[in-house]
């Protein structure tokens, strides 16, 4: 990993080695990383699943679309942290959002 931030110190991951029990020893940087970054790499991944986008569409159109990838990929993060009684999975999300964004308004 290269990092223009960080030196090239080797701390403790706080892990132990299954085989040998010896701690495992990491670069900083690697530690820094798994810290503040695992929101973005879950949503990258759950993007990458669950993906509105189309090769076909226009720039434009694709930037709107991912933006609303985003807002709903935070509304799921918020709901279920929320309610964590509920264990509701991404995809069933989508199509709840969907059915509630496709159904008649009934008076």
């Amino acid at each position: 990993m290269i990092s223009t931030i960080h030196d090239a110190t080797i701390v403790n991951a706080g892990r132990k080695d299954r085989k040998t029990n010896m701690e495992i020893k990491e670069p900083y940087a690697v530690v820094q990383y798994n810290k503040f970054m695992m929101g973005i790499d879950g949503a990258d991944q759950y993007f990458s699943f669950y993906s509105v986008l189309s090769k076909t569409l226009k720039c434009l159109k694709k930037v709107a679309l991912y933006l609303l990838n985003c807002a709903l990929f935070n509304k799921f993060f918020v709901y279920r942290t929320l309610y964590t009684n509920k264990k509701v999975k991404y995809k069933n999300f989508l199509h709840e959002v969907r059915r509630s964004w496709t159904s008649e308004v009934q008076n």
